[in-house]
């Protein structure tokens, strides 16, 4: 259960007046506009503000409540944070979305159109970002001391086009009209070393100390967004950085004349903020990187270390009011940072200032893929983190000495384990770094956290098992139910009362109504006005016409092979020959979406991306099979888009090759609104179908044992095609122009892989998923039995509210508890 501490009983609700005073004051006095003059993104703003407005007076009042009570507080630090839109969300916790849709209906305004004006906050791309943003909802409503730190990125990730079929990107200008929910705090600037060298000294007890000098520096300004919790008086601190040149930087270029070069200087060292993951296959783009995190996480230590001192001066209690949580291994070097604050700064011993570091850091793990495990060039970390690497060798030594000590002897166990990589090119594993300097170490499912032991990490687990742990990750009820799908949410609490918002379990009783024939009409017809809107979407921005009462087949998530993208396109192309076959066959009518971004320097996940929409190209517009499948991508997919899309979607594509997914949440978000699951015993999967019962989720493909085995024995993918014809003529026809105007060049990269070496065994698992698929199709074609087992999936998902996970996280590893916030004086801040 959610501890919530409920907004003030005197809190009374404004009326339509009050909140149409607050608009129309806005509108004139910030905006500078009239009803005559006013665009409907002004008539945004002016709402924005005036919500903003109630947002500020309890954010005062939560940070003078932290700081009075000397509260603990985790600081949640991600290079992603996947917001989505501010206003919509806020209204909702804020318990005044009612209000304010009366108040301006009154005038002739629909809240709605104006929701529609805000831009996504351009800070994340996939299931990481997402999660982080939960996290923050979470911790806001369970009313813990929380803060996120991350990057604000000018220019997002990118805005994905499809032109030709193919993925184009183009800058993300999510801030080009401004933003009303963030504050920047000219007050919270701080310097960020680069490059220069190393001296070394003699303290006056003797002791080697050093000085990080010769610097090229960078400004990190603070910019702020509340983050308000539902139902109560918390609204928490997302605080994000955005580089600036140093002011003696560019004078320096001034003073000698040379403007262009001053210019040329203030633009490189404010491209540290520009763009979220900038393509690393280039030097250029790698190095900048490493300096995004480096930015990341010196800013963010030097901010915490700054509030913790205003009440503390024994470093050693540092442990006991901080609670740092890494989000992956991006932030990693907030440990050496740290670290060289606690040495070069503070002038702490060795031992002391690690006894500090193991105490307050937390690391998570986001991925099994070791390709995916971030390393840095040693060259490169020496040239930009001069000092850092130091302290990462010291590190390093000292911990190869432990592993010594516990095995001796075992010279393979200190290759695999040591934080500088030896194989190839030297480097440093950050990873092995955040495992090293952390005190809890968890994955994100049960499945995933086995293998991190089992595998991944199993050298460091037989060192450290105690270290180890599992947090399932969970999604918020209420932006991805209560927000996104209202007719389902509303429909919900008319039957069991409006609970489950703070406590997700109480959807359990939801479990008998599924054999209420009345109940399950009222949520097939809820489900058809969502697909019905998604379809209006679909061929207003897509061009395609969509027929609701097909069953809406989706996969929306980043495109990597991993994910399998693939092996549904497959399905689609077998499907579609099946029609062709059988003219009049018994056929359930699907509409297959995709969304997804393919990161800008990914070649073969562009390519299936090309590919997906050459055979929509093909599909949708043959008479033969047309009004039985439809294939649809949708660009640019974004959490407002997922908003759309989860409630109206029928089935969830979650197929990962198993063992590869570390959790997944998508998968959480579909099931939340009623989709039923096709996937494999992966990631998070698996706690689905243990929570919905294995006959209520379609399960199909190896198992991450099983893939594991096949792969030993010797995968053979040729033989899976030559033995199918079904599989052998899909890709035939992949491979033979048939989706590519007779070009059977254009996607013989992919027939390759998939008949060369298959890494993500599409083709072993090939059959096993279209089997399961006319499983579906079988479910399909008899609605109440299939709403009845939409019913049962909502009401199974109690385990995955991300509120749960937040309780774990702060019970188990941050040590931290609820603050109920105060009313304070506006005049009385620190």
């Amino acid at each position: 259960m959610t501890t919530v501490y409920p907004a003030s009983a005197c809190a009374e609700k404004p009326t339509a007046a009050d909140l149409q005073r607050s608009f129309l004051r806005h509108l004139q006095y910030t905006l500078v506009k009239d009803k005559y003059t006013a665009t409907k993104a002004d008539l945004y703003l002016a709402l924005a503000y005036a919500v903003r407005d109630v947002l500020v007076d309890r954010w005062l009042d939560t940070q003078q409540s932290y700081y009075i009570n000397d509260a603990k507080r985790v600081y949640y630090i991600s290079m992603e944070f996947l917001m989505g839109r501010t206003l919509g969300n806020s209204l909702i916790n804020l318990g005044i979305m009612e209000e304010w849709q009366t108040a301006l209906k009154q005038m002739g305004i629909d809240v709605e159109e104006l929701q529609e004006q805000e831009w996504d906050a351009g800070l994340g791309n996939g299931g990481l970002g997402r999660l982080a943003a939960c996290f923050l909802d979470s911790m806001a409503t369970m009313s813990l001391p929380a803060y996120g730190y991350g990057i604000r990125y000018e220019f997002g990730m990118f805005y994905q086009k499809i032109i030709n079929g193919a993925q184009a990107e183009f800058p993300d200008n999510w801030l080009r009209y401004g933003n009303p929910w963030e504050f920047d705090r000219q007050e919270h600037l701080h310097q960020i070393k680069f490059n220069g060298r190393v001296e070394s000294y003699r303290d006056e007890r003797g002791e080697t100390r050093y000085n990080w000098v010769d610097t090229t520096d960078v400004m990190a300004l603070a910019y702020d967004f509340p983050v308000p919790g539902y139902g109560n008086e918390t609204v928490n601190t997302m605080r994000l950085w955005s580089a600036k040149s140093t002011r003696d930087f560019e004078l320096g270029s001034f003073n000698q004349g040379n403007y262009i070069g001053a210019v040329e200087s203030k633009m490189r060292t404010e491209n540290i903020s520009k763009v979220l993951y900038p393509a690393d296959h280039m030097a250029e783009g790698k190095e900048l990187r490493l300096r995004q995190e480096y930015f990341l996480s010196s800013a963010t230590v030097q901010d915490i270390f700054y509030r913790f001192a205003k009440k503390h001066e024994n470093l050693a209690q540092l442990p006991e009011k901080v609670a740092i949580q890494l989000n992956d291994t991006h932030p990693t070097l907030a440990i050496p940072e740290l670290m060289r604050i606690l040495l070069d700064d503070k002038q702490l011993s060795w031992d002391d200032a690690w006894e500090i570091i193991f105490n307050t850091f937390a690391y998570t793990n986001h991925t099994i893929l070791p390709e995916a495990l971030e390393k840095w060039p040693v060259e490169m970390m020496e040239r930009v983190l001069p000092r850092h690497l130091q302290i990462i060798y010291r590190i390093n030594e000292i911990f190869i000495q432990q592993i010594i000590a516990r095995f001796p002897g075992d010279n393979d166990r200190l290759r695999r384990m040591s934080i500088i990589g030896e194989d190839g090119e030297r480097s440093v594993r950050m990873a092995h770094l955040a495992i090293v300097g952390s005190h809890s170490i968890n994955g994100v499912s049960a499945l995933h956290s086995e293998i991190l032991k089992d595998d991944l990490f199993h050298d460091f687990y037989e060192l450290w098992p105690e270290r180890f742990n599992n947090k399932t990750n969970g999604i918020t009820q209420r932006r991805w139910l209560k927000y996104c799908n209202r007719w389902l949410a509303d429909l919900i609490s008319s039957r069991i009362g409006t609970g489950w918002v703070t406590n997700l379990d109480e959807l359990k009783q939801l479990v008998p109504l599924a054999e209420d024939a009345g109940f399950r009409q009222q949520w097939i017809e809820v489900k058809r006005a969502n697909k019905q809107r998604l379809a209006d979407y679909i061929l207003e921005h897509e061009g395609v016409t969509v027929s609701p009462d097909s069953m809406f087949d989706c996969q929306t998530k980043r495109i990597h092979e991993y994910k399998r993208q693939l092996l549904n396109v497959l399905h689609v192309i077998t499907r579609y020959n099946r029609i062709k076959a059988h003219p009049g066959g018994d056929f359930a009518p699907r509409t297959v979406i995709f969304g997804g971004k393919a990161a800008p320097s990914y070649y073969m996940a562009k390519l299936i991306i090309k590919l997906i929409n050459s055979v929509a190209a093909v599909v949708n517009n043959d008479p033969a099979t047309n009004k039985l499948l439809k294939v649809v991508f949708l660009g640019n997919y974004n959490v407002t888009l997922a908003e759309m899309i989860f409630p109206a979607s029928d089935l969830s594509e979650q197929i990962s090759t198993a063992g590869t997914e570390a959790s997944g949440t998508g998968n959480m978000k579909y099931a939340l609104n009623g989709a039923l699951t096709i996937g494999t015993l992966d990631g998070a999967n698996i706690e689905i179908m243990e929570e919905v019962g294995r006959d209520n989720i379609f399960i199909f493909g190896l198992t991450a044992e099983q893939v594991t085995g096949l792969k030993k024995a010797g995968y053979q993918p040729y033989d899976y095609y030559s033995r199918n014809p079904e599989l052998k003529q899909a890709i035939n026809m992949i491979g033979d122009g048939s989706f590519s105007d007779n070009d059977g060049n254009l996607f013989k990269p992919i027939v390759d892989t998939l008949l060369g070496l298959d890494h993500y065994l599409l083709l072993a698992d090939y059959s096993s998923y279209i089997a399961c698929q006319d499983e579906v199709d079988n479910l399909y074609q008899r609605p109440h039995e299939w709403a009845r087992t939409s019913i049962l999936n909502t009401a199974g998902m109690g385990k995955f509210s991300s509120d749960r996970t937040i309780a774990e996280y702060a019970r188990d590893i941050w040590n931290i508890k609820p603050e109920k916030v105060s009313r304070h004086s506006r005049r009385d801040l620190h």
